[in-house]
């Protein structure tokens, strides 16, 4: 049942309109354009998705999926999509492989740049587009299983027709070249290229090259092995599989080799969507013995138009380090790797390019994969291969063939270096989305009051615990970072600080608990910390030291005192630079970043007043002093991200020493890090107030002049609202919205701020709050993480390249305090 507000259920849909966001002059089919039986510019919109390309350069069949959840839709019968108000091909799809639609799916085409605006409406009645991808599977019937005169002992399918099916579990007798499966296993193809996975103990991956973009799987085999082996009207088998995992399979690595997927009990293929845009097909292995281990694996293998890369989604039941991924390594060709000094979540590929093919030309073949999601590159005698991390028993990734003899097909490796570069490219930086839903904005009124910035916070305070906030705890996972979860800033300590806040305007036992069951549960009972180690000397493993203090001062509990005290001392000795500035990590040598000053300052202050009767409280204003002495621009008021003392750091500029942008969210840290900061420092403590007293007054000066305008909030990097790919980001915003309110309640800011905190606050749900038609709300548009070096080189293409998330505790937690702040202020 969806909670709606009632005052506002009638809302019109016209409130989705966006300032600044162009519709296509023209309608950007996917392939041909849907003819619609009704008039699609009549329909009331279910939702309003404003998608920026964020490259400068064009991007033509760019794939966008959007749920019927996040659509706030239960029943997506005739759910269609327009653009400048002519409907543009689409499909319902099958994401998950449940059996059941749960999203729609369309390509679209992007200038350089360029924006579009999308209405979802129902009532689209469409004729079917061109289409461009086929998945099937097809087995004989009607005939039966002999014995093979040729080889003794094995069964083979004599007489029969092939049938296409939607699902096919082999009979035990089946096994490679038995006649049974039509070119011996599930197919699925593109426009550009089609690819057949054997459906036996080989679990090898093949190409079907194509000559031609229309669909041909339903042609080939039909006849039987040998033929598609010859070059047709439509192309050809152009790859030798042999005992390799052929153009992009998986396996398990040993150490010396790969093992392949082939000593299981049986397999289930699946055709999930057949469709015009987008097609894809499961494989279920069941009971696969590896590594002293039984592990089911769910592969799910999907193709959208235009594209040759096949997207692999890989679930394990059973975790499994080493797990494998690979190409054929064919004698002659050479061994390409992309580009490794990037980000973790950045895309990167490694790829095989020569005269490769069963028709003597040249193929390229290529794995796309996440640069943090591989352990090792390697190879053994028959494969190019990849080891990866299975993190939480999953893993996805892409593979892809491009043959010469394509349409336009890709004629040297140089021209195929440069494609990949590209795909990584588009990989690593989807369209930035903005969605507007009618459920969404029936929900909401500005401006909003006390009572409903209360109601957000304890909304998406519910829906996380629903969905992840208790399963932080020690023997838990960490779902966003896919590990076991680490006694760090974010998941330990901001968001259970934010449910305890929570906890003292609405009280609720459920939010009282979060603290003590996922801070409280890294202390053993002689206080120590799991999984923290003091000499890393890393400052963000500081900050949980705040829900250390509360549960000592609550239970009284020796072991928090003593789990406290070692971040002390951690602390004491922790490196600083020469005027006595933390280090943000020891291996970040001589750097300030504005992150490590929310991170260790709260903490060290609270100890200090608890312990230390305000004996480093000196200590503490220094490091704010500091801070801005450094990083702080006198032109603009805005903050740097970090600053290298010793000016060795790639990223830091050779004479001051400073990365070259204003990270919004690093900035963020350091405004709410001064305002509970002042709330720790004694109020008859004037003189080391003052300082910090002033510099909130500076900031909320600053900070106004870069909130946008048309809508409250701030964008990723702060100073360039127009450069492609910045967005407005939430979790920046969020802090900042929590800074003004906060100030303005505790008397840091004159009530002349009000009407800004009031537009902040009002941004914050308008642009990045979600309802859902199951009820639930989430928050959009969270940087995912941002850093220097180790591949982070501060450049504003980095910033753009890391992964826009949503529903993350460094976004979570901030939109929980920034609620309450807010119903302080207005209540």
């Amino acid at each position: 049942m969806h909670r709606k507000n009632a005052l506002v259920i009638g809302l019109a849909i016209s409130t989705f309109a966006v300032v600044g966001c162009k519709e296509s002059s023209t309608p950007q089919p996917a392939s041909s354009a849907n003819e619609t039986t009704v008039s699609a510019a009549s329909q009331s919109p279910v939702a309003e998705i404003t998608l920026s390309n964020p490259l400068e350069s064009v991007r033509s069949d760019t794939p966008y999926y959007v749920s019927f959840n996040e659509l706030g839709v239960t029943s997506p019968d005739n759910l269609g999509i327009t653009v400048a108000g002519s409907p543009i091909a689409s499909q319902m799809i099958d994401r998950d492989g449940d059996g059941d639609d749960d999203g729609l799916f369309t390509l679209l085409d992007f200038d350089a740049a360029e924006t579009l605006t999308l209405h979802v409406k129902t009532g689209i009645e469409s004729t079917e587009a061109t289409k461009r991808t086929q998945a099937e599977i097809s087995h004989k019937m009607g005939g039966s299983w002999q014995e093979d005169p040729k080889k003794p002992g094995k069964q083979i399918y004599v007489g029969g027709t092939f049938e296409n099916v939607d699902s096919l579990t082999p009979p035990a007798q089946h096994d490679d070249h038995s006649y049974y499966i039509r070119y011996e296993g599930p197919g699925i193809e593109s426009d550009k290229v089609g690819y057949r996975i054997y459906l036996d103990r080989r679990n090898g991956f093949d190409i079907f090259g194509k000559t031609k973009p229309a669909m041909a799987l339903q042609n080939v085999g039909q006849d039987g092995f040998e033929s598609y082996h010859h070059m047709a009207d439509w192309g050809m088998d152009i790859l030798k599989v042999g005992s390799s995992l052929g153009a992009g399979g998986y396996g398990y690595w040993d150490g010396e080799k790969v093992v392949r997927v082939q000593d299981v009990e049986g397999w289930d293929a699946r055709i999930l969507d057949n469709g015009n845009l987008y097609s894809a097909f499961s494989i279920d292995y069941k009971n696969w013995k590896v590594a002293d281990k039984n592990v089911n694996l769910n592969a799910v293998l999907s193709m959208h138009g235009g594209s040759r890369m096949v997207h692999t989604r890989l679930t394990l039941d059973n975790s499994l380090d080493n797990f494998a991924i690979g190409l054929v390594k064919h004698e002659g060709t050479e061994f390409i790797q992309g580009d490794v000094d990037i980000t973790g979540k950045a895309y990167t590929y490694v790829a095989s390019w020569g005269k490769q093919t069963l028709n003597d030309d040249h193929l390229g073949m290529a794995l796309l994969f996440r640069k943090s999601d591989r352990i090792e590159q390697t190879s053994d005698d028959h494969n190019y291969v990849s080891v990866m991390k299975a993190a939480g028993e999953d893993l996805d990734y892409y593979f892809l063939a491009a043959w010469e003899a394509e349409a336009n097909g890709i004629t040297s490796k140089e021209a195929f270096v440069e494609y990949l570069k590209g795909e990584v490219d588009k990989l690593t930086l989807p369209p930035r989305e903005q969605l507007k839903t009618k459920l969404s904005e029936s929900e909401k009124t500005f401006p909003v009051t006390a009572e409903q910035a209360l109601n957000w916070s304890k909304r998406l305070a519910d829906d996380e615990l629903e969905r992840k906030a208790l399963g932080y705890h020690v023997d838990g996972w960490d779902v966003n970072r896919e590990r076991d979860p680490k006694f760090e800033y974010d998941i330990i300590g901001l968001l259970p600080l934010a449910y305890d806040e929570l906890n003292k305007v609405a009280p609720d036992e459920r939010y009282a608990q979060v603290i003590p069951q996922v801070t409280g549960s890294f202390v053993n009972d002689k206080g120590d910390i799991a999984r923290y180690k003091i000499s890393n000397y890393n400052i963000d493993s500081i900050k949980p030291g705040r829900n250390l203090l509360t549960l000592f001062e609550r239970t009284g509990k020796e072991k928090y005192k003593i789990a406290a005290a070692t971040l002390r001392e951690q602390l004491e000795h922790h490196p600083k630079t020469s005027e006595g500035a933390f280090w943000h990590k020891k291996k970040y040598d001589s750097q300030l970043w504005l992150d490590g000053v929310y991170m260790g300052m709260p903490f060290l202050a609270g100890y200090s007043v608890m312990f230390e009767d305000g004996a480093s409280l000196d200590e503490v204003v220094k490091e704010f002093e500091l801070t801005r002495k450094y990083l702080r621009d006198a032109d603009t008021g805005l903050y740097y991200h970090a600053w290298d003392e010793k000016k060795q750091q790639d990223w830091a500029d050779a004479q001051t020493g400073l990365s070259p942008h204003f990270w919004a969210r690093g900035m963020g840290w350091l405004a709410m890090a001064v305002v509970d900061v002042l709330e720790i420092i004694p109020q008859e403590n004037t003189e080391q107030r003052a300082p910090l007293l002033a510099m909130v007054e500076e900031m909320a000066a600053d900070l106004k002049r870069y909130q946008d305008p048309q809508t409250g909030v701030w964008w990723q990097i702060m100073n360039m609202p127009e450069a492609a790919g910045n967005y407005r980001e939430s979790s920046a915003s969020a802090m900042f919205s929590y800074f003004y309110a906060k100030a303005i309640n505790n008397g840091y800011l004159s009530a002349d701020y009000t009407g800004t905190a009031q537009q902040a606050y009002d941004g914050l749900i308008r642009e990045f709050v979600t309802v859902n038609a199951d009820g639930s709300i989430s928050m959009t548009n969270q940087c995912y993480v941002a850093g220097l070096g180790f591949g982070r080189d501060g450049s504003y293409e980095y910033y753009m390249s890391e992964p826009v998330f949503k529903n993350d505790p460094k976004g979570t937690g901030p939109f929980i305090l920034a609620g309450i702040e807010t119903y302080k202020l207005l209540k």
